[in-house]
């Protein structure tokens, strides 16, 4: 472990430290809960920062809410909003480039998976347009909210569109409640993220501002980890690093936290656009969506349903959530500690989202979503160089990190009957070493947390609405023609795509396919469907139904349709997918399902 300080205009003070003091600091240093490989680069701010270890735990106020003035009556911390101004970006508008910066528009594009160019041309300090309901003008929050730690992790992070991060945060957050922002860097490679960012930091400007490296990359997961291990305010703030928060976004965000201190709560998002970085909603005026999930763990979202709903006196007010998306929330610190932070078995990125949500509603705390909290987020359209996972990729021989973080959330957080729910939709994850989750299970034991049963009833009940209970499979993995020799592909398309044929690869993704007892033929999250006229998609499945048409005739080897009454084959000249009278004499309609074992699972196998 190593701790470094760098701390601005003390040379005199240092000079002027005694013996006794650097003892005392040593030893400091030394009993500190750091992480091993971190290294922290922090402001001057005139006073002592409490440690790692002593801090005091926020307390929750039960009863004590935010009060609603009534229409016209402006909240105690709403700002004077000036949304005008014609410069490039501002009020969130477009910005289009000039032909002739095409070739470095795409060229940016290419490293950091957005319009970092355009990005470049607008204000660090750009006005956002706000978005929020007219209700969100008109409440009175606590004077006494927590601190908060605003944490941003970043791994080769375009500048531009870090700083406005920063600068949106310092810039819209009560400074009496935004302690300080965190940055968290994931072994960057790019040379403006080494010595150029130290020295911006030292600017006055950033005060509240201290920079974590982590010595070696770890992933998102781990680096917020050591994100929260470093914060020193009451609740730390988990952001994306290339964000835009909205005004009057932070004491919302804190005031479900102020009332009860074991409370997860999550803004709403926003969109900045990844060409032109405008910001628009991504939701509909005067909806309400929650976050659920389908039984692959893919991060779903719901409208939120009337029982929900009625639970408020005000359709601005935070409601119940079963889980968020992953990338924005807040949370009391001492809280996330009393959880175990993240678990440290989980790598780079997936499934964090639902590990803290679980445990956060099953070990007797809550999550909700805030309406009257805004912050805007930039999703990358656009494959980046920069954004790649390294050596992080292959940290499991092979093996899919995401896919074994899934298996270690399942396997800790849920019980019997809905773990053979996530083996169905997803049968390799059974071959896979999930690792130890020893501490994970003694978590939930110590803190005496409830069934996963009780949080599908009582908290998720909405997911079986869209994603019922599933049957089991009768037949899976690759589905591989007679006469050709080649599977079943969706290609990796989405819907309504056609699917279609190829040679057999035997590592499942786009040639796994699961036919369960119901006549459902299933790859991944998508259906495939068939109609009269040969095509055969890729489609979405209907909602909230787990029954189809097809019907795997093991004598035969055909693949048939119920309702078209028509068998699964191949064009003997063009290979294409067609339904076909069931011919049993003809190879083209015939097929067999044979098992995936990928190369990760048969290297373990050799061991």
């Amino acid at each position: 472990m190593r701790v470094v300080q760098c701390r601005r205009s003390r040379v005199a003070k240092l000079c002027l430290v005694s013996v006794l003091c650097l003892t005392v600091l040593v030893i400091t240093v030394r009993h500190s809960r750091w992480p091993d490989g971190l290294t922290q680069l922090g402001p001057d701010t005139g006073q002592d920062q409490p440690g790692p270890l002593g801090r005091q735990a926020h307390v929750s106020h039960p009863g004590e809410k935010p009060i609603f003035l009534g229409e016209g009556k402006k909240g105690n911390f709403e700002p004077d909003i000036v949304t005008v101004g014609e410069a490039a970006g501002e009020n969130g508008k477009s910005h289009q480039l000039r032909v002739e910066q095409k070739q470095e528009e795409e060229k940016l594009k290419g490293v950091y998976g957005f319009n970092q160019l355009v990005s470049d041309e607008i204000s660090l300090n750009r006005t956002v347009p706000d978005q929020r309901e007219e209700e969100c003008r008109n409440w009175d929050y606590p004077t006494d909210l927590p601190t908060a730690s605003v944490i941003l992790v970043f791994h080769n992070e375009g500048w531009t569109t870090l700083f406005r991060t920063v600068n949106s945060v310092i810039n819209r957050s009560p400074p009496q409640f935004l302690h300080e922002v965190v940055l968290v860097d994931d072994k960057s490679e790019l040379e403006h993220l080494h010595q150029r960012l130290e020295d911006e930091l030292k600017k006055p400007y950033y005060a509240k501002v201290k920079l974590v490296r982590n010595q070696e990359r770890e992933g998102l997961i781990r680096a917020r980890n050591n994100g929260a291990v470093a914060a020193t305010g009451e609740v730390v703030v988990f952001l994306d690093a290339h964000c835009e928060v909205a005004y009057n976004w932070l004491p919302p965000l804190l005031a479900p936290i102020y009332e009860d201190r074991t409370t997860l709560s999550v803004p709403v998002i926003d969109g900045i656009n990844w060409d032109d970085f405008s910001i628009k909603p991504v939701y509909a005026k005067g909806s309400h969506s929650r976050g659920i999930f389908e039984w692959g763990m893919l991060y779903k979202e719901g409208t939120l349903p009337a029982k929900e709903a009625a639970k408020s006196s005000h359709h601005s007010e935070p409601y119940n959530a079963p889980t968020h998306a992953g990338g924005l929330f807040a949370i009391d610190r001492t809280w996330f500690e009393e959880l175990g932070w993240y678990d440290s078995g989980l790598w780079v990125w997936g499934a964090e989202n639902f590990e803290l949500s679980f445990k956060v509603w099953m070990c007797g705390g809550r999550s909700v979503w805030v309406p009257c909290s805004r912050v805007s987020h930039v999703y990358r359209g656009h494959s980046c160089s920069s954004c790649h996972s390294g050596s992080l990729a292959n940290k499991f021989a092979g093996v899919p990190t995401t896919l074994r973080n899934y298996k270690r959330v399942i396997e800790t957080w849920f019980d019997e009957e809905y773990k053979e729910y996530f083996y169905t939709r997803e049968p390799l994850a059974r071959l896979i070493d999930m690792g130890d989750i020893s501490e994970q299970l003694k978590l939930k034991e110590e803190k005496n947390c409830k069934s996963f049963d009780w949080f599908m009833k009582e908290v998720a009940y909405d997911v079986f609405d869209k994603y019922p209970r599933l049957p089991p499979n009768k037949h899976w993995g690759e589905l591989k023609n007679s006469a050709t020799g080649q599977c079943l592909d969706t290609f990796g398309r989405h819907p309504p795509e056609k699917a279609g044929a190829s040679g057999c690869h035997g590592h499942g993704g786009a040639q796994m396919f699961r036919l369960n007892t119901e006549g459902q033929l299933t790859s991944g999250e998508w259906c495939i469907k068939a109609d009269k006229n040969d095509v055969i998609s890729i489609s979405r499945c209907d909602m909230g139904r787990t029954d189809g048409p097809w019907v795997f005739k093991t004598d035969e080897q055909q693949m048939y349709h119920t309702s078209l009454k028509r068998c699964l084959a191949l064009h003997p000249e063009s290979s294409k997918l067609i339904m076909r009278e069931c011919d049993h004499s003809n190879s083209y309609h015939k097929w067999e399902w044979q098992p995936i074992t990928p190369h990760w699972a048969r290297n373990k196998q050799k061991q």
